[in-house]
């Protein structure tokens, strides 16, 4: 990952600031790519605070104000990204909107943001970064979305976010299909149970919740897993990141459980 340049959504905390420092650590370059430039009453750090994270973690950090809900913010971020360190060899489709709720009692508005970020932002962003990734060197793009599970039941719960995060996993399917002859991986990421990020304490239970997740680190070392993979024998997967960590070697998973003793949360759409 030394002086791999690593372009970020959503990356000024959770599980893609978690990603950035992974990589950071490894050398990498870290564009930062997130609305965060203020702190925020109810949530942790900035794009400049996780800049300063990386940098000390051993990695160059560039942050960026990005909405990836605008197409010129995130011409430019792309623009900036490789006028500063010369190109872009890894994406991460991170930046995500939540809303757990059922058809009657899911706003326009929230519907409208989900599918703004999750899927047109995650393909925008894929748009402009791929030209600079058909240069780059083992170039990625890893999705942090789930396995397409066609059972009615995850459509039932919460239809529109639902749609939206698998609007994220199809362009996996079409990116991987398009990209696999330029030798661009595209694969797709997502956590066997509820990871302790910021969306599990304040919208899916709290504390409790969080006694039951795992640390954001399982998910950063199963991309670093992913993104060690040669991009030409390694695309179009929908990886679970208990299963790529064994197959890494991994067999003991205490350490990254907020609680060892209590009984962890299976994520959602997860068998």
């Amino acid at each position: 990952m030394k002086n791999k340049t690593v372009f970020i959504t959503g990356a000024s905390r959770g599980i893609g600031k978690a990603i950035g420092l992974r990589l950071a650590k490894e050398g990498a370059n870290i564009v930062i790519a997130a609305k965060t430039a203020e702190p925020h009453p109810k949530l942790e750090g900035t794009i400049y605070t996780a800049a300063a994270e990386m940098e000390a973690a051993g990695g160059k950090a560039l942050p960026l104000v990005v909405d990836i809900r605008s197409e010129e913010l995130v011409k430019n971020a792309v623009e900036k990204a490789v006028e500063t360190f010369g190109g872009i060899d890894i994406l991460i489709n991170n930046a995500s909107a939540i809303g757990l709720t059922p058809i009657e009692h899911t706003t326009m508005k929230r519907y409208d943001l989900m599918h703004e970020i999750n899927v047109r932002g995650t393909f925008m962003v894929s748009k402009y970064c791929i030209p600079h990734l058909r240069k780059g060197d083992n170039p990625h793009i890893l999705t942090l979305s789930p396995p397409l599970n066609l059972k009615p039941e995850w459509f039932g719960a919460h239809l529109a976010y639902t749609m939206s995060k698998y609007g994220m996993s199809m362009t996996v399917l079409g990116q991987a299909h398009q990209l696999k002859s330029d030798g661009i991986a595209a694969n797709a990421l997502w956590p066997q149970t509820a990871i302790a990020t910021a969306a599990v304490k304040n919208i899916l239970g709290g504390e409790g919740m969080m006694d039951a997740s795992r640390h954001t680190s399982i998910m950063a070392d199963a991309a670093f897993a992913i993104l060690s993979r040669n991009s030409r024998d390694c695309t179009g997967n929908f990886y679970i990141d208990e299963d790529v960590l064994k197959e890494e070697g991994i067999s003991d998973f205490t350490a990254y459980a907020i609680n060892p003793e209590k009984t962890l949360m299976k994520d959602l759409f997860v068998e």
